[in-house]
């Protein structure tokens, strides 16, 4: 009746977690054993049949049977389902693999004999290597198609066809034989004349990297005069599906993992020891070596005061009975913060409580007023108690500037509303609270200020800073994860950016300049992510200069003369880029005031100007070397058609237009020096309304969810500016220096908006403003439906239920005797708005509680209440808690550890030990626990966070917002009209939306990460298939931004004035984006809903290769009637980005492939039962 304790092998948890489990599985196995004994026993006349104990056992057998169910989830490793629901599914453990992932293959039912009947068939998701057969029809080599592909292009995958001997297997609509052609049907690209004598060396990169992807299917569309009509409608086309090069997706996959997943066994006992082991050193060498230490010191500092100030008689008998308060008030507003930080949370702190012991005093008063009132002050307590924490639990969730005040109110209503309560009424019940928690609040103000300050500046700097290190590692193209830090430092300079002005600070930064200096870096920072990172330009550099290339080498190889031309003008604009970099870092660490400490031991300062002219030589003389290669007489006309020159030429052009971002910062961070330096009060800048939503860095921390939080309001803005972006039509601004005027209407029944280009329709106003009040009325009830709202009633039914029995007669005297009040408040303290709670954090917090409170009752009982004993105590049991509570990842069970410690031995100290010691501790400690335990378990139970399930809503989310980008980069940037180019204005609104998108791929990273805290019972979560989506998605989003780029520069010289030819590729443009945001809307839907992929999904790589062949076409007739040559620089860099541009759009074909391949991992794929699955 219960799971044998040998299945826990197979479990994944830890190995705590496994002892736990089998603890409980023992237990229930004694109580069978016990029960069976006492039925024995009572049948046979004996005398072991004690009622009570044996009706307790029997409750437990009771919940162990009900459990049975779940005891069967555990151990059954078989689904059935039948017609279009899972069929068979077997769990094949393969030893084969290093990370030991379980694969579910799919067991065909049915007769052996005579054909199969169609079915459909769900395979599970494999996401296992290959195994290497011999059977060379199944396992064939790669076409040599495919080996030919140059190297350059990148490490996209070689797809292998599921067979070469298949036919043409495409449904493409409706057809006519060749009696009608419509106006828009496809021709075969066989009408193209290759020997024309003028071609389109454009086309031959795209060429070569769609080739292994049609290798085995025929893409000929000009099907013996059959000619398609669809009436102008898009109508996809399917073939069957490849075979992905599982291996390397495996091992691109792998190393996309956070380092976290990397780390070591969490089954292994002796692994995790060691781990342990070397982050204790860690954390020691931290604490030693950085201003971690420091931080540390002064938030022991301000709480050892506050607890010797309670442990001494007098000052402790001052305070009164509640006396603890003071100490619990340095904690939770420590000192170990910035200045502006700690001023601002003392201010809100005390108006925090201030506003709690009102409403506490209000609600005492009412209950007390009149002898029914007192009758029935239990109710009368509870509706505002009730009110008060729903409406306090709400603005938590909105305004998180006011954490801190709505946590400490909290407090302060449930002491108010629970602690002593009775029908009489003592005012000085306020003054104990409140007096003890301003005088905590001042002495850690004191602390902070007078213990190694901290003003603001050095924050700043160190993100700064950081900023730097990251892209001169990025300029080193030797760092693989040179991409991801830069995202990541794009993010966390925003973030430090925004404390920065947030709070108070004593600085010589001006926050003006520092928003100024932010934006210079982040495009510095786009500039480098620009930049490709794998070059053979600087390659025996010298060997190349030396060389002499005589005419026909550079017609065999016009790379060598671009390497012999721009490798070294390249190479030294790069170092002089790079001593720009290191000197602008040197010139704002003396700006605050920090050189002496991190710069250079010869106390030399940094000439901005020197380097300035030096970068700028550097940049004419490439420009020099640049003018002579477009006239230089051995570069032949076609060096488009050698990749390597093509890849070579898209290299320089990136990081020439990264030295002008550079000289910019330059000239700003000159300009700063230049003005005046001084050290000033800088009161905080940040917009007020979006200060209301944001908080500072250590607030954020103490707060908890740090990760989920991020992600969230991530999520939030991201969708909000999608909202906006795709509410309203595209309509390009007035280029002429006119003012166009756009008014959206939503046509009734419909959501469509129309765009009206006149004045707007007369209205006197009144239906204008009934609308308006009824779409603020539904704003305001579909708000009410959010989180804040399930968060609120969380809170509010959690504290209500459990404060019940204060409110009783039977129970009111228990309740204010051991002070239960304090399971309310740590219910308070513990909850969280987004993320909820796990087996993981109710032990690890159960178990930080019951450690402070058998500590602080071991405190007093060592010395008998001696005051220096418990100090002793106090300073070995805080100092590794509040380093947990300040600085670890796991803050709210610090948190609960110390106030935990701080409430019993100030309990046991003041009521001198009686009646026992062992009584106070024990029930102070059940109060703790209750708290814990409550609030864990209503967060499982009432809309839990899961974050396997946010993180496959996230990125299914991330690939909608990909879609939507991808249209608008088409529309905007791409097929616009003449007149209507993409101004200035829509380059930067693009930028920022693409800010918000990269800082939405490192949240999504930091989510993956929580997922290994959650225990999963079905089966292993598997993070290798959505490690490789993200990795997919966030590729997907570097080619869109790598095509908006290259259309700002070769669209004026791309068919320029040849409206037939673009009629004539209309329809194939539509269909190669239509196939993309179709493919791309059916996997975000399949992720979203959990449901399994289509086999066949529409062909982009057929798309854009009938799109690139009819470009042929267009662009040969286009260069032969073009007789006048145009500029030739700008003629040539047109040529190369449009490569870079058709490059990308077909790098955003192949990546499909690989979202498809990933998702099908995650969600699996629905085929038929009659075809075999590849």
């Amino acid at each position: 009746m219960a799971l044998p304790l040998w299945m826990l092998r197979g479990l994944q948890m830890r190995a705590a977690q496994k002892l736990g489990l089998g603890a409980i599985f023992c237990l229930a196995l004694v109580t069978i054993v016990l029960d069976v004994l006492r039925s024995v026993l009572t049948i046979t006349g004996g005398t072991f049949a004690d009622p009570d104990f044996f009706v307790e056992l029997e409750v437990t057998l009771g919940i162990i049977i009900l459990a049975l169910p779940t005891y069967r989830a555990l151990v059954s490793i078989k689904r059935r389902r039948t017609g279009n629901r899972y069929v068979d599914l077997e769990y094949r453990n393969n030893n084969n693999r290093p990370d030991g992932i379980a694969r579910r293959d799919m067991i065909q039912t049915g007769a052996k004999n005579g054909p199969a009947k169609p079915r459909i068939r769900i395979t599970a998701p494999t996401f296992l290597r290959r195994a290497h057969h011999t059977d060379s029809q199944e396992h064939s080599a790669t076409p040599e198609s495919a080996k030919q592909r140059p190297s350059c292009l990148g490490t996209n995958p070689e797809f292998r066809a599921s067979n070469s001997s298949l036919n043409l297997n495409v449904y493409l609509g409706s057809y006519n034989k060749g009696t009608r052609t419509p106006r828009n049907s496809r021709k075969g690209s066989k009408d193209v004349t290759p020997g024309s004598g003028i071609q389109s060396a454009r086309r031959s990169i795209s060429h070569l990297q769609l080739q292994h992807l049609l290798s085995a299917v025929e893409t000929e569309t000009n099907s013996f005069d059959i000619d398609e009509s669809r009436d102008g409608f898009f109508d996809a086309t399917f073939f069957r599906p490849t075979k992905p090069d599982v291996d390397r997706m495996i091992d691109q996959a792998r190393d996309a993992l956070p380092a976290s997943f990397r780390k070591l066994d969490h089954f292994s006992f002796h692994e995790s020891l060691w781990a342990e082991w070397r982050s204790f050193r860690n954390i020691a060498k931290q604490i030693v070596t950085t201003r971690s230490g420091m931080k540390l010191l002064k938030s022991f500092l301000g709480f050892f005061i506050a607890y010797v100030i309670c442990v001494v008689p007098a000052s402790g008998e001052w305070l009164g009975k509640y006396n603890y308060i003071l100490v619990v008030s340095s904690i939770i507003n420590h000192p170990g913060r910035k200045i502006g930080s700690q001023i601002d949370g003392a201010v809100l702190t005390i108006l925090g409580t201030a506003v709690g012991l009102g409403w506490g005093s209000l609600a005492l008063y009412v209950s007390t007023s009149t002898a029914p009132a007192r009758v029935g002050y239990g109710g009368i307590l509870a509706i505002f108690l009730i009110l008060f924490t729903w409406i306090l639990a709400w603005l938590r969730c909105v305004y998180i500037r006011f954490y801190q005040a709505i946590l400490c109110a909290g407090f302060a209503v449930c002491y108010a509303c629970l602690a002593n309560t009775s029908e009489v009424l003592s005012w000085n019940k306020m003054s104990a609270y409140g007096v003890p928690w301003v005088l905590g609040q001042a002495l850690n103000l004191v602390v902070c200020s007078c213990i190694f300050p901290a003003a603001g500046t050095r924050q700043i700097y160190t993100s700064l800073h950081a900023s730097f290190e990251t892209i001169l590692s990025g300029l080193s193209f030797a760092s693989p994860t040179a991409k991801q830090r830069l995202a990541k430092s794009f993010v966390d300079l925003s973030e430090a950016v925004r404390d920065f002005t947030l709070d108070i600070s004593f600085s010589s930064y001006d926050p003006e300049d520092v928003r100024l200096l932010r934006n210079l870096i982040q495009a510095t920072i786009r500039g480098t992510l620009a930049v490709r990172e794998h070059t053979v330009l600087f390659d025996n550099l010298e060997a190349v200069d030396n060389a002499v290339i005589s005419h026909e080498d550079s017609m065999s190889s016009p790379a060598q003369l671009v390497r012999k031309m721009l490798g070294v003008p390249t190479s030294l604009m790069l170092t002089a880029m790079k001593s720009s970099i290191r000197l602008v870092d040197m010139a704002l660490m003396e700006l605050s005031g920090h050189l002496t400490y991190r710069g250079p031991s010869n106390g030399m300062l940094p000439n901005l100007v020197l380097i300035n002219d030096e970068l700028r030589s550097r940049t004419t003389d490439f420009n020099a070397a640049d003018s002579t290669l477009i006239t230089h007489p051995d570069l032949p006309t076609n060096y488009g058609d050698d990749p390597r020159t093509v890849e070579l030429l898209l290299f320089v052009h990136p990081l020439r237009q990264l030295a002008d971002r550079i000289q910019a910062l330059l000239q700003k961070v000159i300009q700063m020096q230049e003005g005046p330096c001084k050290r000033k009060l800088r009161l905080p800048s940040y917009a007020i309304e979006k200060a209301l939503l944001r908080t500072n860095a250590q607030v954020r921390h103490d707060r908890g969810g740090l990760a989920a939080g991020f992600f969230f309001h991530t999520q939030g803005e991201l969708d909000k500016a999608m909202r906006d972006l795709q509410s309203t039509a595209f309509v390009p601004s007035d280029q002429k220096g006119g003012e166009r005027h756009l008014f959206l209407t939503q046509t009734r029944g419909s959501g469509a908006l129309t765009s009206l280009e006149h004045d707007p329709p007369k209205d006197d106003g009144e239906t204008v403003r009934l609308s308006h009040f009824r779409h603020e009325l539904w704003v305001m009830f579909h708000r009410l439906q959010g989180f804040e709202s399930r968060f609120a009633l969380k809170v509010t039914l959690a504290t209500s239920l459990i404060s019940i029995p204060a409110w009783l007669q039977s129970s009111n005297g228990w309740w204010n005797h051991y002070e239960s009040w304090w399971a309310v408040a740590t219910i308070w303290l513990m909850m969280h708005p987004r993320v909820g709670g796990n087996l993981q954090d109710l032990v690890v917090r159960s178990s930080s509680a019951v450690l402070g409170v058998f500590w602080g009752g071991l405190s007093y009982r060592a010395g008998s209440g001696n005051p220096y004993i418990m100090a002793t105590f106090a300073t070995l049991f805080m100092i590794p808690m509040l380093y947990r509570f300040t600085q670890s990842s796991h803050p709210r069970s610090g948190a609960v550890g110390c106030v935990a410690f701080v409430v019993v031995s100030l309990s046991v100290y003041t009521n001198k030990g009686l009646p026992t010691i062992v009584d106070i501790a024990s029930t102070r400690g059940i109060a703790f626990v209750v708290g814990i335990v409550s609030g864990v378990f209503l967060n499982i139970v009432l809309w839990p966070f899961n974050a396997r399930h946010e993180l496959r809503k996230s990125l299914s989310t991330m690939m909608l917002h990909s879609a939507v980008i991808y249209r608008g980069v088409v529309s905007q940037y791409i097929y616009y009209t003449d007149g209507h180019e993409p101004n200035a204005d829509d380059v930067e609104k693009s930028e920022m939306l693409e800010s918000r998108l990269r800082e939405g791929f490192v949240r999504i990273r930091q989510l993956m990460e929580l997922t290994r805290h959650e225990m999963r019972l079905r089966g292993p979560f598997n993070p290798l298939p959505h490690s490789g989506l993200i990795c997919a998605c966030e590729k997907l989003f570097e080619h869109l931004v790598q095509v908006r780029q290259s259309s700002l520069y070769f669209q004026r010289d791309l068919l320029a004035g040849s409206e037939n030819a673009a009629e004539a590729l209309l329809t194939y443009r539509r269909d190669a984006v239509a196939v993309i945001l179709m493919n791309l809307y059916t996997l975000a839907g399949a992720l979203r809903s959990g449901n399994p992929i289509p086999r066949y999904l529409p062909s982009a790589a057929a798309a854009r290769r009938r799109l690139l062949d009819k470009m042929d076409e267009a662009e040969v007739e286009q260069a032969r009637r073009q007789l006048v040559a145009k500029d030739p620089h700008r003629r040539r860099w047109a040529d190369i980005y449009h490569y870079a541009y058709s490059s990308a759009l077909t790098d955003i074909v192949e990546n499909l492939e690989e979202l498809t391949f990933f998702t099908k991992e995650i969600v699996g794929e629905v085929g038929w039962g009659s075809e075999s699955v590849g």
